[in-house]
């Protein structure tokens, strides 16, 4: 196997035995062959798209299974090999509708979308063997190809999360088909392919935006909401992920069940939204990031719902309590089905186990402030602009992105500690959990840390910052008291980052390290284009953050 798509990337290289994040090589290299199949899948979907000829069964697959393969999501080949299955009935079909249109252009369709295989792992892999990412020889071909690929992926989740509620747009499966082919289109050179990964940034704009639309609409807008993080006496059901809507369902199901509900790392956001706080069985928010839920989920004591990625290997013994759904999949794991013509999922076992179960173990008590997106914040705007321009608010600094297990992290932790009074940190995504506890305090009513949401509610400070410059009358975001030093785990930060880029914004600090896909010419683009930099020491960075002078050396004195 060769995976280097997180950050955890063995020696920021490449895994090549066994994933850090737990899966085999067997899962890796049928991940690596389901892409194989998506890009030829797109192929046809590109020429469908030109043909007039519906491929909305095509946008779906290409969507959920990208979705798939993301970091620490699906942990099953078997289950891989059936999504192949899948595949080669979806792409035959719409094959045949091309065919029907226009029998001639078949004759021009490149091999990686007709290629065919029988279903056994054993040939599979073989094939996988033949399209993994080392067979790309050009070093910044492949840098360039695998960039546009992870920043595709986190496109599809959000692209994911919005069909859920009902939200789509044409565009952005036209645009996912269009880049995903020219992933293995040997004739493009980096600098058609450097295009089509900013592009990616303009459509991912796009996506978060319309999933905001689709959050909001369904939910209400976030509103600033203090929230517990004890537990009651009880027995629970935690929920992570991201997925609102399997949630929602969980929460109507438990109702008058004697069981509470608690969200868990990404889903700790959904406490804000009106919608939810109907519910008095939602007790609050248990535990930390992903990267914790090893020790966590222990001592929860009650089942746990996995909605989307952020699995851990699960530890045997509470590996029983561990359900997935949606494109989350572990062997051995209870897989909570789809929804079926447009009724609800079915989470009776998971209610009847949660029954039988003691209460949570407390970890901590207290509570800690979100629902700070940008309706609210665009609402107390002229405060905030106030602040600024009496000094109260000297620097806001953008911490959002991903958290993980790297020591390295602790840094953002003592960014956070040691950012002066007058700096406030603006937060999306699980990397808040680095920070979001400890007691920052607030500027005049303004905490010191804004809880945007989730990772895609990014696209909640992009707006506040864009309105920000229209309030300021600058130029832009970079002519802004704002400063990016931004954590990233996995795809979807690599999609919120290539949005920022698209947005303008330059300066970005990334850490705890470079992505290791990254070639050094492909740094350098980026450098000399965006001025993309890693991230320093805690005190270098802070100084020029705020925009403190070079400290000044004194001369010893000698007698």
């Amino acid at each position: 196997m060769f995976c280097y798509q997180c950050q955890e990337a063995a020696g920021n290289t490449g895994c090549t035995t066994r994933g850090v994040c737990g899966k085999n090589d067997e899962t890796a290299n049928m991940q690596d062959l389901l892409i194989f199949q998506l890009q030829g899948i797109s192929h046809l979907a590109t020429i469908a798209e030109g043909l007039k000829i519906d491929h909305s069964e095509a946008d779906h697959f290409v969507m959920d299974n990208l979705f798939t393969t993301i970091t620490n999501a699906n942990f099953d080949a078997d289950k891989i090999v059936q999504l192949i299955g899948n595949g080669f009935q979806t792409r035959d079909e719409l094959l045949e509708r091309i065919r029907a249109k226009d029998a001639g252009i078949v004759n021009g369709i490149p091999d990686f979308a007709l290629w065919a295989e029988d279903l056994v792992k054993e040939k599979l892999l073989a094939k996988a063997e033949s399209v993994a990412i080392p067979t790309t020889e050009n070093e910044d071909i492949r840098s360039l190809r695998q960039l546009l690929i992870y920043g595709l992926k986190g496109m599809a989740a959000y692209a994911h999360h919005a069909s859920t509620l009902g939200y789509g747009n044409k565009d952005i499966f036209v645009f996912i088909h269009k880049a995903l082919a020219a992933s293995n289109d040997d004739s493009l050179g980096g600098d058609k392919l450097t295009a089509l990964v900013l592009q990616t940034g303009e459509v991912a704009v796009s996506t978060m935006a319309l999933l905001d639309q689709a959050n909001t609409e369904k939910y209400g807008h976030p509103e600033p909401t203090q929230v517990n993080i004890g537990t009651g006496d009880k027995p629970g059901i935690l929920v992570s992920g991201h997925d609102l809507l399997d949630l929602e369902e969980l929460l109507e199901q438990t109702k008058g069940t004697g069981v509470d509900v608690y969200t868990h790392g990404e889903m700790l956001p959904a406490n804000a939204y009106p919608s939810f706080k109907k519910y008095d069985h939602l007790i609050g928010n248990y535990g930390n990031a992903w990267w914790k839920q090893t020790k966590e989920f222990e001592k929860f004591n009650g089942p746990i719902v996995m909605t989307t990625n952020c699995l851990v290997t699960p530890a045997e013994s509470y590996k029983d309590r561990i359900f997935s759904t949606n494109v989350v999949a572990f062997p051995g794991v209870t897989h909570i089905p789809n929804r079926e013509n447009g009724g609800s999922k079915d989470f009776s076992q998971v209610i009847e186990m949660a029954k039988q179960a003691k209460a949570p173990v407390e970890l901590e008590s207290g509570t800690i402030p979100i629902g700070f997106a940008h309706n609210t914040l665009l609402g107390v705007a002229d405060t905030v602009i106030d602040a600024v321009k009496s000094g109260a608010i000297k620097r806001f600094v953008v911490m959002a992105g991903c958290d993980g297990r790297m020591k390295g992290r602790e840094y953002f932790t003592e960014v956070a500690k040691n950012l002066p009074e007058d700096a406030v940190i603006l937060t999306a995504g699980c990397a808040k959990y680095r920070y979001n506890k400890l007691p920052l305090g607030d500027i005049g009513g303004i905490p010191r840390v804004i809880d945007a949401g989730q990772c895609n509610d990014s696209y909640s400070l992009a707006v506040v910052a864009l309105k920000l410059v229209e309030a300021f009358g600058v130029d832009s975001i970079n002519d802004l008291p704002i400063s990016f030093d931004i954590a990233w785990y996995e795809q979807k930060a690599v999609t919120v980052l290539l949005a920022l880029l698209h947005l303008g914004v330059k300066g970005i600090r990334l850490g705890p390290t470079l992505p290791a896909f990254l070639s050094p010419n492909v740094v350098k683009v980026l450098v000399d284009n965006f001025d993309i930099k890693p991230i320093g020491t805690v005190e270098e960075d802070i100084r020029e953050m705020m925009g403190w002078p070079e400290p000044t050396l004194v001369p010893s004195l000698s007698v």
